[in-house]
């Protein structure tokens, strides 16, 4: 079922990225000072203060598994606590479900700068393509309140979040020896970020505050690089690198590599215009799987992606 699905996914991609760059016209009024990752802030809101702005000032991270936005992916690797004790050869599909909402902006000396106040909201949930019924082996909530400041180039987002995590009814029926985590936690997380360019770069680390279970880490250090060929309008090709290491693990590194296209269209009236990323990824590591926090995984896949 798994090869039936890869290959029925090929066409339905190319099929999106056709479409995609018919649809993508050449980019209107440009937003004030908008970075290449297509954020920015629409003429009319980009001094003073703004409530409930519709555009963002922080850029999402390309190679973030845990980046908030919405996507499906086909992954194909290790993931060693399904059926087969190694996991080797395993296929999933993993779905996100994101979105951010906008409080409040207040504008800094020069258009399009400042602070952001926003809501975040994710769901991240992974299914087993090798199970008759494509089980839902793991769903991960978050919500956070991100913090965000842009001064040209240079950005800095801090963010408070939660994060619940569950296994599918289907996976906990295979086996009574599955043990099911009460996982949850708050952390605070601080990103900073420098563009050079088409080149990015960030770092930061987050603290978690309270943990269930507490084999959990409290801390996490969190870095990365990322390359854009242009501005977002039309198409630009972009990668990604990402690293997060805890104690944990002996400060061993979760390693998340992206690269692709990314298609855009205009926004209305100048806004930042809707993206779609069509990326190939790579990734090896600690599971950034809530319930399987302390396996180590790997896999290689593709997927589409869709941005502000």
């Amino acid at each position: 079922m798994a090869d039936r699905l890869r290959h029925s996914l090929v066409p339905v991609v190319l099929a999106l990225a056709v479409v995609s760059l018919a649809a993508a016209l050449p980019a209107g009024a440009q937003t004030v000072a908008a970075p290449r990752c297509g954020a920015g802030v629409h003429e009319s809101e980009a001094k003073g203060t703004v409530g409930f702005p519709e555009d963002q000032i922080f850029c999402p991270l390309i190679a973030d598994p845990k980046e908030s936005r919405s996507f499906v992916s086909f992954l194909r690797g290790t993931f060693r606590s399904l059926d087969d004790p190694t996991g080797e050869g395993t296929s999933i599909a993993s779905v996100g479900l994101g979105d951010i909402f906008g409080l409040l902006r207040v504008g800094g000396p020069d258009a399009g700068e400042g602070f952001q106040l926003d809501v975040v909201g994710s769901i991240f949930a992974q299914f087993d393509l090798g199970a008759p019924s494509n089980d839902l082996i793991n769903a991960d909530y978050v919500i956070g309140i991100p913090l965000t400041f842009r001064r040209n180039g240079f950005s800095i987002r801090a963010k408070l979040y939660h994060q619940s995590s569950h296994l599918g009814d289907e996976y906990l029926l295979r086996s009574e020896d599955i043990v099911r985590e009460n996982l949850s936690f708050e952390s605070v997380e601080l990103l900073i970020s420098q563009e050079i360019g088409a080149l990015r770069a960030y770092g930061g680390a987050e603290r978690i505050f309270r943990r269930e279970p507490d084999a959990l880490p409290d801390s996490l250090f969190h870095a990365g690089v990322e390359l854009r060929t242009g501005r977002a309008r039309k198409v630009q090709m972009l990668a990604g690198v990402d690293l997060k290491t805890t104690e944990l693990h002996e400060w061993s590194p979760a390693i998340s590599g992206r690269v692709g296209l990314e298609l855009g269209r205009p926004g209305p009236e100048g806004h930042p215009g809707r993206l779609i990323l069509l990326l190939f990824e790579i990734y090896e590591g600690p599971s950034p799987y809530g319930q399987f926090f302390q396996d180590d995984i790997s896999y290689i896949g593709a997927g589409i992606h869709f941005g502000l």
